[in-house]
């Protein structure tokens, strides 16, 4: 299998930012390494689309019944694909199939061969890649593989290796069960990423910084076919404090104009380089992950990129040895997570449930 990385980065101080994704079979290959001897700070700007929750599948498609809960998945995609097209530079990641596949057909040819672009450039990743993203307490078993096909089945279909998920994501499920991450393992993802588990573990694991293990999701299948390198995080799936630039968010934006009474970005970066020394310290390698995206946001993507290409740009302006940051898609993170992880002692853990 040929792979290769796409990845841009700028030194900086204390935070090195890096704009990194990892795609498989095409590629042009133009990445900057990350600093072993840095913290590398990985920002993966996604959306979280429920396929029904509070509004039907197709009122989240269209943004109908906004009276409800203002959501539409058409605008996020439509606005996301504008945003990566303009700036090489820009990554994001992609779940839900089942939306991603109407938008899909809606397309003109000339707009999903820029899509193909996108992927193969690594630029947009799907990640996890099923229809849906399944609950793992209730669902037989079944279901799960048959939904997954789906999804699978359709990208595989529509953009061959180039659109395979590596990276299982299940940020909303409330609780784990291991024949989920057996299942997973099985099918061929490199890592599984999720956000929810009681907080009495994630306190002990944040204490003994276990937030990265090995699941053992199977007795019965003999060890690795059944093993998932696991990183659980930071915050849920949200921005941290204070970083949520999207519409449905009120945090004020990066505003840089040094004539302004109100500029305000030594004050951005001050906290941004404090939230992130401060995550790393429940972590035991020098990669994390800041999840940038929620519910339904990116449906005006330009307020997300534009402050998170400020964001960026100031850190890195201001750092020069400590610290990396990153505007990334998943695969790469998890990729570069794992390999500092092997150089540690970490849990090899048979994990039942976390529910």
């Amino acid at each position: 299998m040929n792979i290769c990385r796409h990845c841009f980065s700028c030194d900086s101080s204390r935070v090195r930012c890096t704009v990194c994704v990892h795609s498989v079979f095409v590629c042009v290959q133009s990445c900057h390494a990350t600093k072993p001897n840095m913290l590398n700070v990985h920002l993966v700007p996604h959306t979280h689309d429920d396929v029904g929750w509070l509004k039907t599948v197709d009122q989240y498609y269209y943004g109908d019944r906004n009276n409800i809960q203002h959501a539409g998945v058409q605008y996020i995609l439509d606005s996301v694909v504008d945003q990566l097209l303009k700036n090489p530079d820009r990554r994001f990641i992609y779940v839900e199939t089942a939306f991603f596949y109407r938008w899909w057909k809606q397309q003109s040819s000339s707009m999903q061969q820029a899509v193909k672009q996108l992927v193969n450039e690594g630029r947009l990743e799907f990640v996890n890649g099923g229809w849906c993203m399944s609950d793992e307490a209730t669902t037989h078993y079944s279901a799960v593989i048959d939904q997954m096909t789906i999804g699978l089945r359709f990208l595989n279909e529509t953009f061959g290796p180039c659109g395979r998920p590596r990276v299982a994501w299940h940020i909303d499920p409330f609780g784990h069960a291991r024949e989920h991450a057996s299942m997973f393992a099985q099918m061929g993802f490199d890592g599984f990423f999720f956000g929810r588990l009681d907080y009495q573990d994630r306190a002990h694991r944040m204490m003994e910084k276990e937030q990265e293990l090995l699941w053992r999701a199977s007795d019965s299948l003999t060890p690795p076919v059944a093993d998932l390198f696991t990183g659980i995080l930071p915050n849920g799936y949200n921005p941290p404090e204070g970083f949520c630039w999207d519409q449905l968010c009120s945090d004020p934006p990066i505003r840089d104009d040094p004539d302004l009474e109100d500029y305000n970005v030594d004050d951005v970066v001050a906290r941004f380089l404090l939230i992130a020394n401060s995550q790393s310290l429940v972590y035991k390698t020098n990669h994390i992950i800041m999840t940038m995206g929620s519910d339904f946001q990116y449906e005006n993507a330009n307020l997300w990129y534009k402050n998170l290409d400020k964001l960026i740009h100031y850190v890195n302006a201001q750092q020069t040895n400590e610290s990396r940051c990153s505007l990334c898609t998943l695969n790469i993170s998890e990729r570069e997570i794992f390999k500092c992880a092997r150089m540690f002692y970490f849990a090899v853990e048979t994990l039942y449930c976390s529910l």
